[in-house]
């Protein structure tokens, strides 16, 4: 067994698979398919089966569980099932929802179908549907949704596409849903190589790893003592160290060596996923797990519009994403299974959206729409002159308030990336109802069209130039950081030697390493963060996370931080302004105090906020927030200032704030 294995000839075999995935030349070599003669084989559907439908294209088969609608099968590439065959069918790749009713405890739902239909059947595709239909006398089992849950295999793709829609009818129950997905559990004893990016990849712990090593702070978490691969011993393992932004999660997957094989999750659009192009999320981790979320409280908590009230409608569909199969010979490199993965899933963002599923509910190109125009940013502060919104993150998603879609999950979202002249094209839009948002790199603030703008089949609406005046009273008299929603530029320690992830040794993404907020106390251990305006950097004097103290026995208190800063000329002539922008909040309450640490009540507090939980799940942001505070000039000396920042709440280590942007404005120039 490979646990014997690798306990047998330790590090040695550690670094001879190490060297086969990074292979012994730096030819490029493409990938090889030994089944590749067998693409124009037509798509085969058996249904002979009582328990069992099966789809064949002579690259995958896909063996599907009747009538639940479970993927219990992958055959491919003389491995029987690529699947854990040792877990139970229902147990392998599944669809399932987080739901509760209002008060009551969260349970997953699996979504077991109850109904079989062939959708349509010919050489050159097959797409079948697993249904399962919701009543009243159901209510408290199972989540209160109509299901249709499909699967395609076409003619020539190594592999299976696969999506769902849901449905609410008028009048049903309260419900709350925390989590959609789609989950595939790989076969252990193959698969031990995960990739999520070109710079996040490496060989995983098994699970039994988990099982026998250390707990930490919180259950995802563990320190790897004994682990079957020793190399891997003294490193942490934590799911959501792998977490990315829903727009990098495009591919991701796992690669057996024996035989070279990947499986990959590819996922050509963001349509339906929840809270913007921004948001983190889940990809992969060990089991071997591959996910496919499509909707999550993940680094933004409750504040998602996850609840459904008042016997609210509802419909959406999910997907489709494209599970993806590849080899090599035994001869080329493994990670070639990766770059073509990559090439994969291009061709699949330019085909979307997809012309081949059956369901009306998923419009073809033909039946949606495009807006495109120009936004330009007016500061007078800055230039005189518009200026372009230079890489503007432009979207569209459901009417509601200034930067309501980063809270949404219910509807759909478009976005695109402005180019240098902040030009934007958003195309493919499904007809319907929309508020045009953008925010802005290097911009404060959220941007918010004032009309509502509707999308209907072959339209192309051209909305000219827009101009977004961001949050603005005065001048700038100085600045803490880079307003672009995440406190990544500013200090993050190492972590400790004991609990780090080898694989954000030296990596741009050093947040994602555990325990960091711990480092806090050890770098300030007598006196709290102190910041000098004009003589401190962000970059190696603003520590990243605004934590509590840590005092000993599970016990912490709050912290305060100080900005110093001089004004060698007070303005009486009008107030100032402070413009404090965060990248995320947990159980949080900021007090904002000038030159008086005991001012009570304090000169402003957000009050309680935050569910992000980005401390613990290594996210560098979570949910922006700006809050723009009146500063009266009797608050301010001319001279020496200082602003205490406190940060009040204090019953765990994970209680926090991350600072996005903070700027100091004078009274407004007439």
């Amino acid at each position: 067994m490979e646990k014997v294995r690798w306990k047998r000839k330790g590090s040695l075999v550690a670094a001879l698979l190490l060297m086969f995935f990074i292979g012994v030349s730096s030819e490029k070599i493409p990938v090889s398919n030994p089944r590749e003669l067998k693409t124009s084989l037509g798509v085969q559907l058996n249904t002979k089966h009582r328990r069992l439908v099966v789809m064949d294209n002579g690259l995958v088969q896909v063996t599907l569980s009747n009538p639940e609608g479970e993927v219990v099968g992958i055959k491919y590439n003389d491995i029987d099932n690529v699947l854990e065959t040792q877990n139970e069918e229902d147990n392998r790749g599944y669809w399932d929802v987080v739901w509760y009713e209002p008060e009551k405890q969260g349970s997953y739902d699996k979504l077991i179908a109850t109904d079989f239909k062939v959708i349509m059947q010919d050489e050159n595709q097959v797409e079948v549907s697993f249904t399962r239909t919701w009543n009243i006398s159901l209510r408290g089992s199972l989540a209160p949704l109509n299901v249709d849950k499909r699967y395609i295999m076409r003619r020539g793709v190594s592999g299976f596409y696969f999506y769902a829609i849901m449905e609410r009818k008028e009048g049903w129950p309260d419900v709350d849903m925390d989590q959609i997905r789609a989950v595939f559990k790989l076969q252990q004893n193959k698969f031990h190589f995960m990739a999520i990016s070109n710079d996040r990849q490496r060989i995983m712990p098994m699970p039994e790893d988990r099982a026998t090593g250390q707990p930490l702070a919180y259950p995802e978490a563990v320190l790897l003592t004994d682990p079957i691969n020793p190399d891997l011993r003294g490193e942490v393992d934590d799911k959501y160290q792998y977490s990315s932004e829903d727009k990098d999660i495009r591919v991701h997957g796992w690669i057996s060596s024996d035989p070279p094989v990947g499986f990959w999750m590819i996922t050509p659009s963001d349509e339906f996923r929840s809270g913007g192009p921004n948001k983190q999320d889940l990809t992969s981790h060990v089991g071997p797990v591959v996910l496919s979320m499509f909707t999550s409280t993940h680094y933004a908590g409750k504040e998602i519009n996850t609840e459904f009230r008042n016997g609210e409608p509802w419909k959406k569909v999910f997907g489709p994403a494209l599970v993806y199969l590849n080899s090599v010979s035994s001869e080329e490199k493994p990670l070639n299974l990766w770059e073509d993965a990559k090439r994969q899933m291009m061709v699949e963002v330019r085909k979307w959206p997809y012309n081949f599923p059956e369901s009306v509910d998923f419009p073809k190109r033909n039946q949606r729409g495009g807006v495109f125009g120009q936004l330009r940013v007016h500061d007078r502060y800055i230039s005189n002159r518009l200026m372009w919104a230079d890489s503007a993150y432009v979207g569209l998603a459901a009417p509601g308030g200034v930067g309501s879609w980063e809270r949404d999950s219910k509807g759909y979202q478009f976005w695109t990336k402005a180019n240098k002249r902040g030009y934007f094209s958003i195309k493919n839009v499904r007809q319907g109802d929309y508020n045009l948002y953008a925010w802005v790199p290097g911009i404060v603030g959220d941007y918010q069209y004032s009309a509502n703008i509707t999308v209907r089949a072959g339209s192309n609406i051209n909305l000219g130039v827009l101009v977004y005046e961001p949050p603005r009273k005065g001048p700038t008299l100085w600045e803490i950081g880079i307003p672009d929603r995440s406190a990544a530029e500013f200090f993050v320690p190492d972590p400790y030697p004991t609990l780090a992830n080898q694989l954000y040794t030296n990596h741009p993404e050093k947040f994602r390493q555990y325990g960091l907020w711990e480092r806090y106390v050890d770098l300030y251990r007598n006196d709290d963060l102190e910041y000098t305006v004009g003589d401190g950097y962000h970059a190696k004097d603003w520590f990243f996370a605004h934590v509590t103290r840590d005092v000993g026995n599970r016990t912490y208190k709050p912290t305060t931080w100080r900005i110093i800063f001089e004004l060698k000329h007070l303005n009486n002539n009008g107030h100032y302004t402070l413009q404090l922008a965060l990248a995320s909040a947990t159980d949080s309450d900021l007090h904002v105090r000038f030159n008086n640490p005991n001012a009570d009540p304090p000169h402003f507090a957000t009050g309680t906020i935050g569910r992000d939980n980005a401390i613990a799940r290594h996210g560098i942001h979570g949910l922006y927030r700006l809050y723009s505070i009146d500063v009266p000039t009797v608050l301010l000396n001319g001279g020496k200032n200082t602003i205490y920042l406190t940060q009040s709440r204090s019953r765990s280590p994970f209680q926090g704030v991350l600072y996005d942007y903070i700027r100091l404005e004078g009274p407004p120039k007439t």
